[in-house]
């Protein structure tokens, strides 16, 4: 697709600008922070107590290369995955209006990619989309009925937001419901990564707090779930995943016919699958505790203790209990 890309739940990754501010805990080992900010310092990024950083649009060439894979995909036929934005968030309130408004318009201009929009802040998805489609060419705005070709969400675009912990699982997921109401996306994703902690995606809580949300009980099914461990990036290094936290997913998706992706298991595996490497012990609710305490405590009942050694993520690999996990939803054109 001309952007290589290793993340195995897209084909290419298109990134319309740079930069953007830590919202939640998945925030803290930022892949693009460490590449954009520490590293080639294009950017400054945004954090709690630090401001809100700056946002750098991209080149007109680049900008161009969605149009060239279009090209590409309605030739051979196959409908690639694109990712957007993978060093930066779509519903950025920090962006000029502009900006998004000029990014739908590409995606309605390439058909016959799938674009995915992963964000960590779902409850600005529907008054940023509909804030960008109310401004025209020459900066002024529509004050009435917009045009459907402007209002209606683009059919090749998807929504995901995500979701590290049952914490961010019950204050996310009702809000990319919502918008999955309101917008009827062409489905509409979930990114447990980094996975940090135990969650379901399907609670009571979340279906209460959507039907709030969206005023009625027929409440959207989630239309694909993607997992994964943290790696380390620059400074911050890795937190560990108990891997029972992605198995609980796996099997919740696989009863409730959800397709399962698991991208990677992270820097730590469950000792036994290789034996060198930093070892420590961590709970089913992702306490981690060192050798000692452990030669303290040995029994540690109903902890789900499991040992694990920090390997790399290439050793870790993406296998889970011996699978590899590569579902996508199907996408109806």
């Amino acid at each position: 697709m001309g952007e290589i890309t290793a993340i195995s739940w897209c084909d290419a990754t298109f990134n319309p600008w740079i930069g953007c501010t830590k919202v939640s805990p998945a925030c803290d080992g930022c892949y693009a922070e460490a590449l954009m900010d520490k590293r080639y310092g294009r950017v400054q990024w945004g954090a709690p107590g630090k401001g809100n950083g700056t946002r750098v649009r991209t080149s007109p060439g680049n900008w161009s290369k969605p149009k060239a894979w279009d090209r590409k995909a309605a030739a051979s036929g196959k409908r690639p995955f694109v990712f957007c934005s993978s060093l930066a968030d779509v519903f950025d309130n920090q962006v000029p209006v502009e900006w998004r408004r000029d990014l739908f318009d590409l995606i309605r201009a390439t058909p016959n990619l799938t674009w995915l929009l992963l964000t960590k802040r779902p409850q600005l998805i529907v008054r940023l989309y509909e804030e960008a489609q109310r401004l025209k060419e020459d900066g002024t705005r529509w004050t009435s009925t917009l045009p459907r070709e402007r209002s209606a969400w683009p059919r090749n675009a998807a929504i995901g937001t995500t979701i590290e912990d049952q914490e961010r699982a019950e204050l996310n997921e009702p809000h990319l419901l919502y918008a999955t109401d309101r917008l009827k996306p062409a489905f509409n994703f979930l990114s447990c990564e980094p996975l940090l902690g135990p969650l379901m995606p399907w609670t009571p809580t979340i279906l209460a707090r959507t039907m709030d949300l969206i005023g009625h009980a027929d409440v959207p099914s989630i239309d694909w779930v993607i997992t994964g461990g943290e790696t380390d990036q620059g400074m911050h290094k890795a937190r560990p995943s108990h891997p029972s936290w992605f198995r609980a997913i796996r099997d919740r998706c696989a009863a409730a016919g959800v397709p399962f992706h698991h991208k990677q298991n992270g820097e730590w595996i469950a000792k036994g699958w290789e034996h060198h490497g930093s070892k420590l012990h961590l709970t089913l609710a992702g306490k981690v505790i060192n050798k000692a305490d452990c030669d303290k405590n040995r029994d540690f009942p109903g902890m789900g203790l499991i040992e694990i050694e920090k390997v790399g993520k290439h050793r870790a690999g993406r296998l889970l209990d011996g699978v590899e996990h590569n579902a996508r939803p199907k996408v109806v054109t």
